[in-house]
């Protein structure tokens, strides 16, 4: 027995972790997470589980940081990772790199397939691409009623452009069929005349970031040639920065976020403000300055040559000189006046436009919309109890209880079945009858 070669348990678990790491190395695994706890360190720790086996796993905080799917227990995952022995504990894990939602190398392969489709097509060129209006009055939004994404962009818009009114179109952006309320969103606002929509200079279609399961829906085909039939110019703002659609390669123009399609369609009110005063101050400026050269060329006249005759040879002159300064100073005058009225009226109506007046108006709006929808309640309420009432009285006419006044009865079995056929009744069987004030149990003979 002294010659038998023995292991210590350290080199017993260390040569199982070395045959595993090279005999399996990095693979791709495909199971549902359970048991998933997240340490304060940043790793997290779970299962991986089919109907057959389970084996542990470990993300390290380093990967779980830059993860783009995060694990959530029940979720099920494709894993790409290192088998390995947790030598402490002799235990099988599995050193996680990269987690995927499972079906997302699917999803991806289609997403190609049809990026490759619609750009043979023609409908990613730019030549085809309407362009962005640089004064929008009206902008349509087309995106969740209830996401962060639109109070995001009515922020912004408020902010820069008070004077532009948006316009909501409320659609489901994420889950099963909701690409094609996206495409008869796009599609009514193209056909705005016939459809009963408001016309809108530019339409922004939007949503918060998310996976590429929860962004799918702006992948779909019929959103993308919704888009490139639309006759109003569209900005795709799917996403974050790092998320890319069908819906944005087809667009007039792509948005990294919401808040930026928000920011690129509509000009900064401030930064308007600014320009008009500097163009006031230069046309002042030049008016000055050609006033300065009329008076030096000609006092240089009068001292030369016909500084003898000046009054004389220049009266008539002089004369229009000072009808054409007249003209000059008048029509600064009017237009510094008319640029200032201007102003002022962009600047009342700056005023007029702030978020607490928008909101105020807002608010009067919903409180008759409340009182609308109150009567309306009311009024549905009184016909359905009308209906009931009739409904109830059809009930007692030709119920069974006004069989039962007149005289008849029904025969049921024990088990409450119907008794129709007095051949299907046994000796010895229970029956119940039930007349207008009762029942009665017999026994059939």
């Amino acid at each position: 027995m002294s010659d038998i070669k023995t292991l210590s348990v350290t080199r017993l678990v260390r040569r199982m972790r070395n045959l595993l790491e090279i005999e399996l190395g990095e693979l791709w695994v495909e199971g549902e997470v359970s048991n998933l706890r997240r340490q304060a360190s940043g790793h997290v720790y779970f299962t991986l589980k089919d109907e057959g086996a389970q084996i542990s796993c470990v993300l390290f905080k380093g990967n779980a940081r830059i993860a783009k799917v995060q694990p959530d227990n029940g979720m099920k995952v494709r894993l790409y990772g290192e088998v390995s022995v947790y030598e402490a504990r002799g235990t099988v894990q599995l050193i996680v790199r990269k987690v995927e939602s499972a079906g997302e190398g699917e999803l991806q392969a289609k997403f190609e397939a049809l990026k490759r489709k619609l750009q043979a097509e023609g409908l990613f060129e730019q030549e085809n691409k309407k362009a962005i209006p640089t004064f929008p009055k009206k902008v349509g939004l087309i995106t969740s009623g209830t996401g962060a994404a639109l109070q995001d962009m009515l922020n912004v818009l408020s902010r820069r452009a008070p004077w532009v009114k948006p316009v909501l179109y409320p659609v489901q952006v994420q889950g099963a069929g909701a690409e094609r309320g996206i495409a008869k969103a796009i599609t009514r606002w193209s056909d705005w005349e016939n459809s009963g929509l408001p016309e809108v200079d530019v339409i922004i279609l939007g949503r918060g970031g998310g996976s590429l399961e929860d962004l799918w829906n702006f992948n779909e085909e019929v959103v993308a040639r919704a888009i490139a039939d639309c006759e109003i110019p569209i900005v795709s703002a799917v996403g974050h920065e790092i998320d890319f659609t069908i819906a944005d390669f087809v667009a007039d123009m792509r948005a990294p976020t919401p808040s930026a399609a928000a920011e690129l369609v509509v000009p900064d009110g401030e930064t308007l403000t600014n320009r008009l005063s500097r163009m006031k101050s230069q046309m002042l400026r030049m008016v000055q300055t050609d006033f300065q050269r009329y008076e030096i060329m000609l006092q240089s006249m009068k001292r030369g040559v016909l500084s003898q005759s000046a009054d004389r040879m220049l009266r008539e002159p002089l004369q229009q000189l000072i009808q054409v300064r007249r003209d000059l100073d008048n029509a600064v005058v009017q237009n510094v006046n008319e640029e200032g009225a201007k102003l002022e009226q962009f600047s009342v109506r700056l005023n007029a436009q702030k978020p607490e007046k928008v909101l105020e108006r807002r608010s009067e709006q919903l409180t008759n919309m409340r009182l609308k929808l109150d009567r309306a309640v009311k009024e549905q309420l009184e016909k359905r109890r009308s209906d009931l009432d009739q409904q109830a009285s059809m009930l007692r006419t030709l119920g069974p209880e006004s069989a039962f006044a007149r005289g008849f009865s029904v025969t049921l079995t024990e088990n409450g079945k119907l008794v129709t056929d007095p051949s299907k009744v046994k000796a010895g069987q229970r029956l119940v009858t039930k007349l207008k004030d009762g029942e009665v149990t017999s026994v059939a003979e």
